[in-house]
């Protein structure tokens, strides 16, 4: 018996394994595939991604990982020495993303972060077996069943757990199983996808990715982030009658050195792929005890580097969200608000991201079906949750606001403030999750006492941070962030999103902060 089963591993099916292993939850991961990703694909973590991964002790890494792509700048052009019809990125986004998050961007992708998320697991004590299929699954009102088959032996074990993840992929055949439809624009274009490596001069100053709309085709080209590699793209019409065969060797090195303006470049091609770019959304992700994740819940645009991004957000908010229920510090309503959670995001990133391709790759495809942008800053930092986990007021429809100016509403990620420990720099965002975090301004004693109480009373981890002496605020923004002007108190959830607002200090600050907690957590009062 297993606690969670997770189908797949790639970077939703790893982050959930990853983050409820540290949980101390009993976690198997099974992937039919040999190993972690062999290609250089996912490209990008965001801020408020490697905040998640800080959480997880993985930062650095990955950090260091994705050093060698360089910084992020992105350009429109007809080739990559060509004329640039438009510069997207222009590689400050540090800068403009530092009030936002304490975390830098970091440029790693799938085959590099996957490895360090796998070590981080079985650190914690997950089993991850590869070459294991899921065969057959059934699901009844105390867990689920499972079959799952080890293709270089042919035996098939018989596996007992609490809850299923299928994180298996866009073509998830969990998602299938159940029978969820997906909604949404659907297959937009298909692409040959040429990885090479080149060692030579003539690629030294291409730094960061091009979107190519070229006479004779349109693509991308990007360097990776292993030593000398590099990816192409070229998009092809199967409905008339292209097929990826038709890629050959020649074909792949005479695009390669049209799109790169390198016409005595000697790409030494490693593999050329076929991939589909579509944008649609499962109807539900969640069925009874499995849950859709990653892939297999939403498939976006790669155009905005939001894909790989929104799968460690959905194992993360998983794997908090389970070990809370597992654990016995929630009831099962709290897994209630993973669905509207997760598809409010994942409806905003496919959104998005199809806005971009059609602006970057496909001019002519625009009509009143696609969106127009809300903001890749808003996409990342401004959504807003409503759900059984989340008690609001208020009943703005909104489903962004300008992270830029936050109005510490309930629903939205609790903001980025710089604080002053000890005479240490650090940020809001470091407090936040290792548990439930109770945020006042200098007049928040009583609400500490509180957390105190509540904390002991429920059995959960409730830290209760206050300014004064050893705390301080210095450019004086946080109650106005937070909205605590007046004597109040932000709750903040283990994913760094405020769950709960006490605007104003109350007669009563011990029952309104356990009656809070016990709605968002599913317990009796």
């Amino acid at each position: 018996m297993t606690q969670v089963l997770v189908v797949g591993t790639g970077l939703a099916g790893l982050s959930a394994t990853m983050f409820l292993a540290q949980r101390g939850i009993d976690v198997l991961a099974v992937d039919k595939h040999p190993g972690t990703s062999v290609h250089p694909r996912a490209a990008g973590q965001n801020p408020r991604t490697m905040e998640l991964l800080r959480l997880a002790g993985v930062h650095e890494q990955v950090l260091a990982a994705g050093a060698s792509a360089g910084p992020l700048q992105i350009k429109i052009a007809r080739s990559a020495r060509g004329e640039v019809l438009h510069t997207i990125v222009h590689g400050d986004e540090a800068e403009l993303m530092s009030p936002l998050s304490p975390m830098p961007m970091a440029m790693a992708s799938q085959v590099s972060v996957e490895p360090i998320m796998l070590a981080k697991a079985r650190e914690h004590g997950a089993d991850v077996r590869y070459e294991t299929e899921l065969v057959s699954f059934e699901q009844d009102a105390d867990g689920v069943s499972a079959r799952l088959l080890h293709r270089p032996t042919g035996r098939v074990e018989q596996v007992r757990a609490d809850y299923l993840v299928a994180a298996d992929g866009p073509r998830s055949s969990i998602r299938e199983a159940l029978g969820i439809a997906r909604h949404g624009k659907g297959s937009l274009c298909h692409h040959a996808g040429m990885i090479f490596d080149s060692e030579g001069p003539e690629l030294a100053d291409l730094t960061g990715l091009y979107y190519l709309q070229h006479p004779e085709f349109t693509g991308a080209f990007g360097r990776t982030d292993l030593p000398n590699r590099f990816v192409f793209t070229v998009e092809y019409d199967p409905s008339a009658g292209e097929s990826i065969v038709d890629f050959t060797p020649r074909r792949c090195t005479e695009l390669i050195r049209a799109g790169l303006d390198a016409p005595d470049l000697e790409p030494e091609l490693v593999t050329v792929l076929s991939w589909e770019m579509a944008a649609l959304v499962a109807e539900r992700f969640r069925d009874g005890r499995v849950f859709l994740a990653g892939d297999a819940a939403k498939v976006t645009p790669p155009t905005g580097g939001m894909g790989g991004n929104t799968a460690i957000g959905d194992g993360y908010d998983l794997a908090w969200k389970l070990a809370a229920v597992l654990r016995g510090e929630a009831g099962p309503g709290l897994l209630d608000s993973y669905e509207p959670e997760r598809r409010r995001v994942a409806d905003l990133v496919v959104a998005e991201s199809l806005h971009n391709y059609v602006a970057r790759m496909a001019p002519q495809l625009r009509d009143e079906s696609i969106p127009e942008s809300v903001g890749w800053a808003e996409v990342m930092f401004g959504v807003r949750h409503r759900s059984p986990a989340v008690l609001a007021a208020d009943e703005d429809p909104a489903p962004v606001e300008d992270p830029l100016n936050p109005s510490g509403r309930p629903g939205f990620r609790a903001p980025h403030v710089r604080l002053l420990r000890n005479g240490t720099e650090l940020s809001t965002v470091d407090l936040f999750g290792r548990g439930w975090v109770l945020l006042t301004g200098e007049e928040g004693g009583v609400w500490h006492e509180a957390a105190k109480h509540v904390a002991d009373r429920l059995g959960i981890a409730l830290t209760a941070h206050g300014l004064g002496p050893d705390l301080v605020d210095p450019e004086g923004g946080l109650a106005l962030r937070y909205g605590i002007r007046n004597g109040g108190a932000s709750l903040v959830r283990p994913d760094g999103v405020v769950a709960w607002r006490a605007d104003y200090e109350v007669a009563d600050a011990t029952g309104a902060l356990h009656q809070a907690l016990c709605s968002l957590l599913d317990r009796a009062a």
